[in-house]
């Protein structure tokens, strides 16, 4: 994590950018079919918290996720400030020409490292899903627009087990060639260990030299926090976290969700690594939001508070 102790209890800060994905990648798996209302207020909630980049919504097609059906409205409905970005998610032109008219400020693209979930995911090719990036990074480019590109399955695919890291790194040297602003390393299923997050990173640093690095974990197998600290070891600088814990890939099997953003940060402030983001707020807003799907939320924090106490 780049945090040198000096023999006593400091510690050298390094600061770190938590993008909140709860709205979109949180909510897109849950049973309960949240409001547009209640979205718009766990967006508001986040950025009172001091999260700066929220993934708002995607926009997709909304038979295959019904919870992001009210894409148009969330966007309508959120706050509008100069210090806050958001992010939609298209996997296609005709996503990202509604994310354009409705508003968003980056896109983020998908392109899955295994040609199985790729087609069950999206329903195309790897090589068509790159091809939609390519399509795409100019116009991004010109509706000034940031264009980011999640790398999914990129420690394993639920449907052809290991995905070579050459694969991964490969793929991200072929996005990089169009220009895009950041890459994300996605745990898509929960599966990767720190020493794979070590390895990608490196590799995929190497392959696209000058883009910004982002990780995307998800706790199913208790490794996403250690992956977390792996990953900032190995110079990511963003990190993707879902308050409460909340999420998962509807065409996952056995999905569970993302690392929470609440418990991340505890780990990141008792760490000294410098986040800007408020404890005590995300606390509240996982147990909110607790009360919003009806059930207790993944994170811990939203159970056993931070420590020493807070009073969320």
């Amino acid at each position: 994590m780049q945090c040198a102790y000096d023999g006593a209890t400091t510690v050298q800060e390094v600061a770190v950018e938590i993008i909140e994905v709860g709205p979109r990648d949180g909510l897109q798996n849950e049973q309960v079919l949240v409001s547009t209302e209640d979205k718009i207020e766990l967006i508001s909630r986040s950025i009172d918290a001091g999260l700066r980049r929220i993934e708002a919504t995607s926009f997709v097609h909304p038979q295959r996720v019904p919870q992001m059906a009210d894409a148009e409205a969330v966007m309508a409905g959120v706050p509008r400030r100069a210090d806050v970005s958001y992010i939609g998610l298209v996997l296609n032109r005709r996503g990202f020409d509604r994310a354009l008219a409705a508003g968003v400020d980056e896109v983020n693209c998908v392109v899955v490292a295994s040609e199985t979930f790729s087609r069950r995911n999206q329903g195309m090719s790897v090589a068509d899903s790159v091809q939609v990036v390519g399509d795409l990074a100019e116009e991004s480019r010109a509706a000034g627009l940031g264009l980011s590109v999640t790398l999914a399955t990129a420690f394993g695919c639920p449907f052809e087990g290991e995905v070579p890291e050459t694969t991964v790194v490969e793929l991200a040297r072929q996005v990089h060639a169009f220009g895009v602003d950041e890459i994300a390393l996605a745990d898509t299923i929960g599966v990767g260990v720190p020493a794979q997050v070590s390895r990608l990173a490196g590799g995929v640093a190497a392959a696209a030299p000058g883009a910004v690095l982002r990780c995307h974990f998800h706790n199913t197998r208790n490794t996403g926090y250690a992956n977390a600290v792996a990953a900032l070891d190995a110079g990511v600088t963003v990190l993707d976290a879902s308050t409460g814990g909340i999420g998962g890939c509807p065409f996952a099997p056995d999905a569970t969700g993302n690392i929470a953003t609440e418990d991340l940060v505890y780990l990141l402030d008792r760490s000294g690594v410098g986040t800007g983001v408020d404890l005590e707020r995300l606390i509240g807003t996982a147990r909110w939001l607790s009360g919003v799907l009806g059930e207790t939320v993944p994170g811990q924090l939203a159970r056993a508070g931070g420590f020493p106490a807070y009073s969320a």
